[in-house]
């Protein structure tokens, strides 16, 4: 990497992934911000949008079709499904991007149809995208022009799974993930569900059967074992927690013949034994979100299930870090030749 600074547009700032890029790529030796957008606060300040980020000496906020992309080299964007696919398609040639967003991460565009409830009009770069879970697809990131960042509960979920499925420690068949997830990863918008009065105080499931992470669940599951994605069907239940960040999934698997929790534990370990943000709750102890809140750390554990033959795999993450502008950050650090954890190595913040 030259000692050159790389020129990055945030694409999507005023959202609650966009804030966050802005706030871990600020302290990034090599990143000079040169551009946010937000369509619905053009022209005003950061500050104006995000009085905690008021400290740093960055531009205003400006319409997408007013940038200059041409002298850009990468972009993160942030924007909501559907609306990502249609900017990131008109991008230069030369800008490599890093989406935050759902439109690049399931490989049949059919399946994102179904899905998302739109079709996918940019094939061409659907067949270019990483996946973008970085302990998984390190080597193919760090050459690719678009990785595609998966979203919270899958991240969560793989990394607790993918190694037991391709270690063949677990069945991919009778696979059940009750997920928890901060408020922060509905969204900014306006929304009655989320209002204080409505999320407070509270626990409430959503999208029971049908939220649009499980095929992308299904989907790595599927490559790990080596079957055809629809061949892989998960039961994912997510729920609403009153807390504004953090993630915990709690996965039920079928042992694989003669396998055991241990064994589970093992592969995980081995898996993950030089990875920089993959922690193991300290014996006696659970993961919980408080101890990953900030961080881009995930926190895993193996439990036995008193059913014979099925073990728990417990995962947390920060929703807004690991699960979303941290793992783009860490991807861009692959993509342009800096150390990995360049500026994604601040601790949990307890309490």
């Amino acid at each position: 990497m030259s000692s050159s600074k790389v020129r990055v547009a945030i694409i999507g700032a005023s959202g609650y992934t966009g804030a966050d890029a802005i706030r871990l790529a600020a302290r990034h030796e090599g990143i000079d911000i040169v551009a946010l957008t937000a369509n619905t606060h053009a022209g005003k300040p950061l500050a104006q949008v995000w009085p905690h980020l008021a400290g740093l000496d960055l531009p205003d906020l400006r319409r997408n079709e007013e940038v200059d992309f041409g002298s850009v080299d990468a972009v993160f964007v942030g924007l909501p499904h559907g609306a990502a696919q249609d900017v990131i398609a008109a991008l230069p040639e030369h800008v490599r991007i890093i989406d935050i967003s759902a439109d690049f991460r399931l490989k049949d565009a059919a399946t994102y149809e179904q899905w998302y409830g739109r079709s996918h009009d940019a094939p061409e770069l659907l067949a270019q995208a990483v996946y973008g879970l970085t302990e998984h697809y390190r080597e193919q990131i760090r050459n690719a022009r678009l990785v595609a960042c998966p979203g919270c509960y899958p991240t969560a979920t793989l990394l607790a799974l993918l190694p037991l499925v391709k270690a063949g420690v677990i069945s991919t068949e009778d696979v059940i993930i009750d997920a928890k997830s901060g408020v922060s990863g509905a969204g900014r918008g306006l929304k009655q569900n989320t209002l204080f009065c409505e999320a407070g105080e509270g626990l409430s499931p959503y999208a029971v059967g049908a939220h649009r992470h499980a095929p992308e669940i299904e989907q790595e599951l599927a490559f790990a074992a080596g079957l055809p994605p629809r061949d892989v069907v998960v039961n994912f239940t997510p729920h609403l927690v009153p807390m504004s960040r953090g993630e915990l999934i709690t996965a039920h698997v079928r042992l694989a013949e003669g396998m055991s929790a241990a064994d589970c534990e093992e592969a995980l370990r081995e898996a993950y034994r030089d990875e920089p943000f993959i922690r193991f709750a300290p014996e006696g102890m659970l993961p919980a979100t408080q101890h990953v809140r900030g961080s881009n750390d995930c926190l895993l554990a193996v439990c036995a299930d008193r059913i014979p033959g099925r073990a728990i795999i417990i995962a947390a993450i920060d929703n807004l870090v690991k699960g979303s502008s941290g793992q783009a950050l860490q991807n861009f650090n692959l993509m342009f030749g800096f150390d990995e954890t360049t500026a994604l190595r601040q601790l949990p913040l307890f309490p």
